[in-house]
Protein backbone atom coordinates (compact mmCIF):
# COMPACT_ATOMS: atom_id res chain seq x y z
CA UNK A 1 0.00 0.00 0.00
CA UNK A 2 1.21 3.33 -0.84
CA UNK A 3 2.22 4.97 1.70
CA UNK A 4 1.19 8.36 3.53
CA UNK A 5 4.05 10.31 3.00
CA UNK A 6 3.80 9.28 -0.93
CA UNK A 7 0.40 10.20 -0.88
CA UNK A 8 1.17 13.82 0.38
CA UNK A 9 3.64 14.09 -1.94
CA UNK A 10 1.30 12.80 -4.82
CA UNK A 11 -1.40 15.32 -4.12
CA UNK A 12 1.52 18.44 -4.14
CA UNK A 13 3.21 17.31 -7.34
CA UNK A 14 -0.39 17.25 -9.31
CA UNK A 15 -1.88 19.90 -7.69
CA UNK A 16 0.98 22.79 -6.80
CA UNK A 17 2.53 22.27 -10.06
CA UNK A 18 2.99 26.15 -10.25
CA UNK A 19 4.98 26.45 -6.95
CA UNK A 20 8.87 26.21 -6.97
CA UNK A 21 10.11 24.50 -3.58
CA UNK A 22 12.43 26.96 -2.36
CA UNK A 23 13.92 25.61 1.12
CA UNK A 24 12.97 23.93 4.43
CA UNK A 25 12.59 25.10 8.03
CA UNK A 26 14.18 23.56 10.92
CA UNK A 27 11.34 21.42 11.62
CA UNK A 28 11.64 19.89 8.10
CA UNK A 29 8.77 21.93 6.39
CA UNK A 30 8.75 22.21 2.71
CA UNK A 31 8.74 26.06 2.06
CA UNK A 32 7.10 26.85 -0.97
CA UNK A 33 6.44 30.12 -3.38
CA UNK A 34 4.20 30.95 -6.45
CA UNK A 35 6.91 32.05 -8.29
CA UNK A 36 9.23 34.79 -8.60
CA UNK A 37 8.61 38.36 -10.37
CA UNK A 38 9.17 38.66 -14.25
CA UNK A 39 12.38 39.09 -14.98
CA UNK A 40 13.38 37.33 -11.43
CA UNK A 41 14.59 34.18 -10.08
CA UNK A 42 13.20 32.39 -7.84
CA UNK A 43 13.94 33.50 -3.89
CA UNK A 44 13.80 31.89 -0.66
CA UNK A 45 11.61 33.00 2.10
CA UNK A 46 14.67 33.40 4.59
CA UNK A 47 15.49 37.18 5.19
CA UNK A 48 18.83 37.82 3.52
CA UNK A 49 21.43 40.69 4.05
CA UNK A 50 22.85 43.15 1.91
CA UNK A 51 26.60 43.45 1.49
CA UNK A 52 26.20 46.09 4.12
CA UNK A 53 24.59 43.34 6.94
CA UNK A 54 21.15 45.66 6.89
CA UNK A 55 17.94 43.61 5.22
CA UNK A 56 16.05 44.91 2.49
CA UNK A 57 13.55 47.10 2.87
CA UNK A 58 11.32 44.53 0.52
CA UNK A 59 11.54 41.29 -0.12
CA UNK A 60 12.16 40.18 -4.24
CA UNK A 61 9.24 38.10 -3.61
CA UNK A 62 6.29 37.58 -0.77
CA UNK A 63 7.29 35.19 1.67
CA UNK A 64 7.02 31.82 1.23
CA UNK A 65 4.18 30.47 3.26
CA UNK A 66 4.20 27.23 4.60
CA UNK A 67 0.20 26.32 3.66
CA UNK A 68 0.63 23.13 5.34
CA UNK A 69 1.55 24.19 8.67
CA UNK A 70 -1.27 26.72 8.33
CA UNK A 71 -3.57 24.59 7.70
CA UNK A 72 -2.28 22.12 10.92
CA UNK A 73 -2.59 24.84 13.17
CA UNK A 74 -5.95 26.07 11.86
CA UNK A 75 -7.41 22.27 12.51
CA UNK A 76 -6.01 22.36 15.75
CA UNK A 77 -9.34 24.56 16.90
CA UNK A 78 -11.73 22.48 15.11
CA UNK A 79 -13.76 19.92 17.38
CA UNK A 80 -12.95 16.19 16.76
CA UNK A 81 -14.78 13.84 18.83
CA UNK A 82 -13.08 10.88 20.25
CA UNK A 83 -12.96 8.54 17.92
CA UNK A 84 -13.58 10.37 14.64
CA UNK A 85 -11.52 11.15 12.02
CA UNK A 86 -11.05 14.28 9.54
CA UNK A 87 -9.04 14.62 5.82
CA UNK A 88 -9.32 17.84 3.93
CA UNK A 89 -7.65 19.14 1.40
CA UNK A 90 -7.66 22.67 -0.32
CA UNK A 91 -6.46 24.08 -3.95
CA UNK A 92 -6.37 27.94 -4.82
CA UNK A 93 -7.04 27.76 -8.32
CA UNK A 94 -5.45 30.99 -9.34
CA UNK A 95 -2.32 30.52 -7.55
CA UNK A 96 -1.86 26.63 -7.78
CA UNK A 97 -1.29 26.97 -4.37
CA UNK A 98 -3.03 23.95 -2.20
CA UNK A 99 -2.65 22.28 1.82
CA UNK A 100 -3.57 18.98 3.34
CA UNK A 101 -4.12 17.53 6.50
CA UNK A 102 -4.85 14.12 7.38
CA UNK A 103 -3.90 10.69 5.14
CA UNK A 104 -6.09 8.17 4.99
CA UNK A 105 -8.67 6.67 3.38
CA UNK A 106 -12.12 6.76 3.48
CA UNK A 107 -15.68 5.55 2.28
CA UNK A 108 -17.12 8.00 -0.03
CA UNK A 109 -20.76 7.74 0.36
CA UNK A 110 -22.41 9.80 -2.28
CA UNK A 111 -19.74 12.41 -3.22
CA UNK A 112 -19.02 9.38 -5.52
CA UNK A 113 -21.97 10.41 -7.79
CA UNK A 114 -19.60 12.70 -9.21
CA UNK A 115 -16.98 10.36 -10.23
CA UNK A 116 -19.91 8.09 -11.53
CA UNK A 117 -21.13 11.06 -13.77
CA UNK A 118 -17.50 12.14 -14.90
CA UNK A 119 -17.06 8.10 -16.00
CA UNK A 120 -20.48 8.38 -17.57
CA UNK A 121 -19.60 11.77 -19.67
CA UNK A 122 -16.30 9.71 -20.36
CA UNK A 123 -17.92 6.90 -22.25
CA UNK A 124 -20.43 8.70 -24.30
CA UNK A 125 -17.59 10.70 -25.49
CA UNK A 126 -15.39 8.36 -26.26
CA UNK A 127 -18.75 7.28 -28.28
CA UNK A 128 -19.08 10.54 -29.79
CA UNK A 129 -22.32 11.30 -28.34
CA UNK A 130 -24.60 13.37 -25.84
CA UNK A 131 -26.10 11.91 -23.05
CA UNK A 132 -29.30 9.82 -24.02
CA UNK A 133 -32.75 11.54 -22.22
CA UNK A 134 -32.89 8.91 -19.60
CA UNK A 135 -28.87 9.34 -18.53
CA UNK A 136 -29.45 12.84 -18.12
CA UNK A 137 -32.76 12.16 -16.12
CA UNK A 138 -30.72 10.00 -13.72
CA UNK A 139 -27.41 12.48 -13.38
CA UNK A 140 -29.49 15.69 -12.78
CA UNK A 141 -31.72 13.40 -10.15
CA UNK A 142 -28.60 11.66 -8.81
CA UNK A 143 -26.50 14.91 -8.23
CA UNK A 144 -28.83 17.55 -7.59
CA UNK A 145 -31.11 15.18 -5.22
CA UNK A 146 -28.42 12.70 -4.10
CA UNK A 147 -30.98 9.68 -5.44
CA UNK A 148 -29.17 6.45 -4.67
CA UNK A 149 -31.54 4.68 -7.26
CA UNK A 150 -30.47 7.13 -10.11
CA UNK A 151 -26.92 6.49 -9.20
CA UNK A 152 -27.32 2.77 -9.28
CA UNK A 153 -28.81 2.79 -12.43
CA UNK A 154 -25.91 5.01 -13.51
CA UNK A 155 -23.10 2.42 -11.37
CA UNK A 156 -24.29 -0.45 -13.97
CA UNK A 157 -24.24 2.10 -17.10
CA UNK A 158 -20.67 2.55 -16.65
CA UNK A 159 -19.78 -1.26 -15.32
CA UNK A 160 -20.26 -0.48 -11.61
CA UNK A 161 -16.53 -0.66 -9.56
CA UNK A 162 -14.20 -1.89 -13.04
CA UNK A 163 -16.02 1.15 -15.10
CA UNK A 164 -15.32 3.34 -12.23
CA UNK A 165 -11.70 2.40 -11.87
CA UNK A 166 -11.00 2.35 -15.35
CA UNK A 167 -12.12 6.17 -15.99
CA UNK A 168 -10.21 6.70 -12.88
CA UNK A 169 -7.24 5.85 -14.55
CA UNK A 170 -7.58 8.69 -16.93
CA UNK A 171 -8.92 11.13 -14.89
CA UNK A 172 -5.41 10.89 -12.71
CA UNK A 173 -7.16 9.56 -9.49
CA UNK A 174 -4.91 6.71 -7.94
CA UNK A 175 -6.21 6.39 -4.69
CA UNK A 176 -9.64 5.52 -5.20
CA UNK A 177 -11.46 1.85 -5.37
CA UNK A 178 -14.47 1.46 -6.01
CA UNK A 179 -17.16 -0.78 -4.07
CA UNK A 180 -18.28 -3.91 -4.18
CA UNK A 181 -20.77 -4.98 -6.39
CA UNK A 182 -23.66 -2.85 -5.91
CA UNK A 183 -22.30 -1.09 -2.96
CA UNK A 184 -21.00 2.24 -5.12
CA UNK A 185 -21.37 4.20 -1.42
CA UNK A 186 -18.61 2.41 -0.21
CA UNK A 187 -16.08 3.16 -3.14
CA UNK A 188 -12.68 4.21 -0.98
CA UNK A 189 -11.05 7.40 -1.84
CA UNK A 190 -8.37 9.99 -0.50
CA UNK A 191 -8.88 13.93 0.06
CA UNK A 192 -6.24 14.60 -2.59
CA UNK A 193 -8.46 12.00 -5.14
CA UNK A 194 -11.05 13.80 -4.56
CA UNK A 195 -8.89 17.43 -5.33
CA UNK A 196 -7.88 15.47 -9.17
CA UNK A 197 -11.37 15.15 -9.50
CA UNK A 198 -12.64 18.51 -8.68
CA UNK A 199 -9.73 19.64 -11.01
CA UNK A 200 -10.95 17.67 -13.65
CA UNK A 201 -14.11 19.22 -13.27
CA UNK A 202 -13.20 22.46 -12.67
CA UNK A 203 -10.15 23.35 -14.62
CA UNK A 204 -10.10 22.65 -18.50
CA UNK A 205 -6.01 22.07 -18.67
CA UNK A 206 -5.06 18.75 -18.56
CA UNK A 207 -8.78 17.47 -18.19
CA UNK A 208 -9.62 14.41 -19.68
CA UNK A 209 -13.50 15.99 -20.30
CA UNK A 210 -14.71 17.78 -22.89
CA UNK A 211 -15.92 21.48 -21.84
CA UNK A 212 -19.35 20.10 -22.31
CA UNK A 213 -18.94 17.52 -20.08
CA UNK A 214 -17.38 19.90 -17.18
CA UNK A 215 -19.96 22.43 -18.12
CA UNK A 216 -22.85 19.97 -17.27
CA UNK A 217 -21.29 18.48 -14.10
CA UNK A 218 -20.34 22.11 -12.77
CA UNK A 219 -24.05 23.30 -13.25
CA UNK A 220 -25.53 19.95 -11.69
CA UNK A 221 -23.63 20.70 -8.86
CA UNK A 222 -24.33 24.42 -8.27
CA UNK A 223 -28.13 23.42 -8.29
CA UNK A 224 -28.23 21.27 -5.16
CA UNK A 225 -31.52 20.79 -3.44
CA UNK A 226 -32.14 23.33 -0.99
CA UNK A 227 -31.64 20.77 2.44
CA UNK A 228 -28.11 19.53 1.13
CA UNK A 229 -26.95 23.21 0.65
CA UNK A 230 -24.48 22.06 3.76
CA UNK A 231 -20.57 21.49 4.00
CA UNK A 232 -17.73 22.81 2.03
CA UNK A 233 -20.14 25.68 0.85
CA UNK A 234 -20.11 27.33 4.71
CA UNK A 235 -16.33 28.75 3.47
CA UNK A 236 -17.96 30.45 0.34
CA UNK A 237 -19.15 33.90 1.03
CA UNK A 238 -22.53 35.15 -0.03
CA UNK A 239 -22.23 35.53 -3.93
CA UNK A 240 -24.19 34.24 -6.37
CA UNK A 241 -22.80 31.29 -7.65
CA UNK A 242 -20.50 31.09 -4.62
CA UNK A 243 -20.23 27.51 -4.55
CA UNK A 244 -20.89 23.68 -6.43
CA UNK A 245 -20.82 21.01 -4.83
CA UNK A 246 -21.62 17.66 -3.32
CA UNK A 247 -21.47 16.08 -0.08
CA UNK A 248 -22.45 11.86 0.91
CA UNK A 249 -23.92 10.91 4.27
CA UNK A 250 -23.68 7.34 5.43
CA UNK A 251 -24.46 5.76 8.71
CA UNK A 252 -22.66 2.43 8.97
CA UNK A 253 -24.89 -0.50 9.91
CA UNK A 254 -21.64 -2.07 11.43
CA UNK A 255 -20.91 0.66 14.01
CA UNK A 256 -23.51 3.27 13.34
CA UNK A 257 -21.37 5.59 13.55
CA UNK A 258 -21.86 8.49 10.60
CA UNK A 259 -19.40 8.89 7.21
CA UNK A 260 -20.12 12.57 6.12
CA UNK A 261 -18.45 13.88 3.07
CA UNK A 262 -18.07 17.03 1.11
CA UNK A 263 -15.85 18.58 -1.92
CA UNK A 264 -16.70 21.15 -4.58
CA UNK A 265 -15.46 24.49 -5.57
CA UNK A 266 -16.25 27.81 -3.20
CA UNK A 267 -15.45 31.00 -3.43
CA UNK A 268 -14.34 33.48 -0.89
CA UNK A 269 -12.72 36.70 -1.30
CA UNK A 270 -12.87 36.67 -4.83
CA UNK A 271 -10.90 33.58 -5.44
CA UNK A 272 -12.21 30.04 -6.38
CA UNK A 273 -11.03 27.26 -4.65
CA UNK A 274 -11.42 23.51 -4.23
CA UNK A 275 -12.31 22.03 -1.38
CA UNK A 276 -12.77 18.17 -0.15
CA UNK A 277 -13.54 17.21 3.40
CA UNK A 278 -13.62 13.53 4.40
CA UNK A 279 -14.78 12.40 7.92
CA UNK A 280 -15.99 9.06 9.48
CA UNK A 281 -16.73 8.13 13.24
CA UNK A 282 -18.98 10.77 14.59
CA UNK A 283 -22.26 9.76 16.33
CA UNK A 284 -25.02 11.96 14.79
CA UNK A 285 -25.07 13.27 10.96
CA UNK A 286 -25.29 16.97 12.59
CA UNK A 287 -22.63 16.81 14.40
CA UNK A 288 -20.65 15.35 10.71
CA UNK A 289 -22.23 17.89 8.92
CA UNK A 290 -20.43 20.89 11.54
CA UNK A 291 -17.37 18.92 11.30
CA UNK A 292 -17.25 19.02 7.56
CA UNK A 293 -18.12 22.68 7.63
CA UNK A 294 -15.45 23.81 10.20
CA UNK A 295 -12.97 21.82 8.74
CA UNK A 296 -14.07 23.77 5.56
CA UNK A 297 -13.49 27.04 6.61
CA UNK A 298 -10.08 25.95 8.23
CA UNK A 299 -8.39 24.90 4.53
CA UNK A 300 -10.09 28.35 3.27
CA UNK A 301 -8.51 30.29 6.28
CA UNK A 302 -5.10 29.31 5.02
CA UNK A 303 -5.19 31.90 2.31
CA UNK A 304 -7.09 34.65 4.72
CA UNK A 305 -3.64 36.31 5.14
CA UNK A 306 -2.22 36.32 2.00
CA UNK A 307 -5.59 37.68 0.66
CA UNK A 308 -5.67 40.42 2.91
CA UNK A 309 -2.33 41.37 2.52
CA UNK A 310 -3.26 41.69 -1.38
CA UNK A 311 -6.18 44.12 -0.86
CA UNK A 312 -3.89 46.01 1.38
CA UNK A 313 -1.32 46.22 -1.52
CA UNK A 314 -3.72 47.44 -3.95
CA UNK A 315 -5.26 49.96 -1.81
CA UNK A 316 -1.89 51.62 -1.48
CA UNK A 317 -1.31 51.96 -4.72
Amino acid sequence: MESPSARRCALLSATLAAVVVVGAGAAGAVYVTAGAHPGGGAVSSAASADAGGEAPVESATEAAVDRDALLAAAMEAVPVADGAEVSVAVLDLESGEGAMYGTGVFETASIVKVDILAALLLRAQDAGRALTGEEKAYAVDMIENSDNDSASALWRAIGAAEGLDAANERLGLTATEGGDGPLWGLTRTTAADQIALLRQVFEAEGSALDEASRTYLRDLMGRIAADQRWGVSAAADGTDGAWALKNGWLRRSTTGLWVINSIGRITSGGHDRLVAVLSRGTATQAEGVSLTEAAARAAVSVFTGSDDADAGRAASG
